[in-house]
């Protein structure tokens, strides 16, 4: 979906826009997709112990409830380009935040436990599709020279998304005394939580309506003059629009629409470097980071952290998620991905081990005794700064560029199921593995992560400073 040619270069450094604010208000309005992205899925954090009381579900109940927003999260990923490609940007961001909207207020006020879950794929369909339309817009409207840096809007977005949920979490429960059931205008304090996601999902539709369909999309239907009208908009003034208009449709013929026959090699059914895709597509999930931002309120209750505590932690956590996600931008084009990568699992795997220590105390109390409850807060905090600083940026930075050109597009359709795959089987695994053994789940994951260190240095190769075109 996003066109990839650069604009020729002119000897010198490319001008500015002209409007270079307007530039960042339009790819801002589209990254709102991405704050949803990170609010809906991180938002169920705080009501996970209260729909488990108010329906009487065990773990395993529970976890597919919570895990269900991912199968629609697959299929809104799976479907976005095409229906991006056929109706427009702006109307698939504006078909995503009434997907967003219904689901806020259908997970608020569900008839039971199943029409919650009905809510929840729905939700899960909407970040399905912000997901991919979010990043393809801000690519198909940037100047190429701003294009990375307002290409980190989406990420940044998802990461701040997730604070402010928990913020918005841990205020609502401030308000009902402590209880996530207490009563606050006829609801309880965990529907409240969920359906406070309308008010960005109205923001997010009403900005639709304020930016600027892309140039890609009204050219692949024959709206040439208003292409280059919104090519005018964004680009440069030193900009030819007429030659710019030239380079995409040429960009558009060329391109090789690839499919999934185009990813088999001779053995192990996929090529090798599919596989790659595939193995750091499911690292990622398999360290448990989504454990963090789904179930950290619950985690932190059942080894006798009060409601209030728990809730502010889960804030704490998210805070230290933008730090290291900002770390992380910083840094990926000046010391490469595979050195982030390495020093990332090396992190995550020393803080894992010492949460999976400090689980294994007996509860006193219930309550884990001062010194083990101290170093696993530290721990989990630590282990999300090391996530964030390397794999939670560097993974999409790989596939984005590891692919050769003419089995790109399949083969990273083929890792980002993989990925939703992964956070599904850890989502959904959670509740029922913490009921077995704490700090057995936590051991599980810190072998993921030490795993993943061989597999980087084995596998994967640097792709810093290198050109997609060099990757085929």
């Amino acid at each position: 979906m996003t066109d990839t040619a650069q604009v020729p270069p002119s000897g010198g450094r490319a001008a500015p826009p002209e409007h270079l604010s307007h530039v960042i208000f339009i790819t801002a309005a589209a990254a709102m997709g991405g704050f949803l992205f990170g609010y809906d899925s991180s938002v169920i954090n705080g009501a996970v112990e209260a729909i488990r009381s108010r329906y009487d579900i065990g773990s395993a109940a529970l976890a597919q409830v919570i895990a269900i927003a991912l199968i629609g999260c697959a299929i809104g990923a799976a479907t976005a380009g095409r229906i991006a490609d056929r109706i427009g940007r702006i109307r698939c961001m504006r078909i995503s935040a009434a997907l967003f909207t219904v689901s806020a207020v259908g997970s608020a006020l569900p008839f039971d436990i199943y029409d919650l879950a009905v809510w929840r794929i729905i939700g899960g369909f909407a970040i399905g599709m912000a997901s991919v339309i979010g990043p393809a817009y801000i690519a198909e409207v940037s100047p190429a020279a701003y294009r990375g840096r307002l290409g980190s809007f989406q990420q940044a977005a998802i990461v701040i998304g997730i604070a402010i949920s928990q913020l918005v979490n841990f205020g609502i429960l401030q308000l009902a005394n402590g209880d996530q059931r207490g009563k606050l205008l006829g609801l309880e304090a965990w529907q409240w939580m969920l359906g406070v996601m309308v008010v960005p999902a109205l923001l997010y539709g009403l900005l639709s309506f304020a930016i600027p369909e892309s140039p890609r999309y009204l050219l692949s239907v024959g709206k040439v003059d208003r292409a280059r009208e919104v090519l005018a908009e964004v680009e440069s003034k030193d900009v030819d629009l007429d030659a710019r208009v030239a380079e995409i449709e040429h960009a558009m013929r060329r391109e090789h629409k690839s499919t999934f026959k185009d990813l088999k090699g001779s053995r192990f059914y996929f090529l090798p470097i599919v596989w790659v895709g595939i193995g750091l597509s499911m690292f990622q999930q398999l360290v448990g980071i989504n454990v963090a931002f789904y179930y950290s309120a619950t985690l932190w209750q059942s080894v006798g952290i009060n409601p209030s505590s728990s809730f502010f932690y889960s804030f704490t956590t998210s805070i230290v998620n933008i730090i290291g996600t900002v770390i992380a931008m910083v840094l990926v084009d000046k010391v490469g991905r595979k050195p982030l990568a390495l020093v990332g699992s090396s992190g995550m795997a020393i803080a894992l081990a010492f949460e999976a220590w400090a689980f294994s105390a007996p509860l006193v109390n219930g309550k884990l005794p001062s010194t083990e409850g101290t170093v696993a807060l530290v721990a989990a905090h630590v282990f999300v700064l090391f996530f964030a600083l390397s794999w939670g940026v560097i993974v999409w930075v790989f596939l984005g560029e590891m692919f050769p050109n003419k089995i790109r597009a399949a083969a990273l359709g083929v890792a980002a199921s993989a990925q939703w795959i992964a956070n599904w089987v850890i989502t959904a695994s959670f509740p029922s593995l913490a009921e077995w053994n704490l700090s057995g789940t936590y051991i599980i994951y810190t072998f993921f992560a030490v795993l993943s260190i061989p597999f980087v240095l084995l596998f994967v190769k640097e792709t810093k400073g290198k050109t997609l075109e060099e990757m085929g």
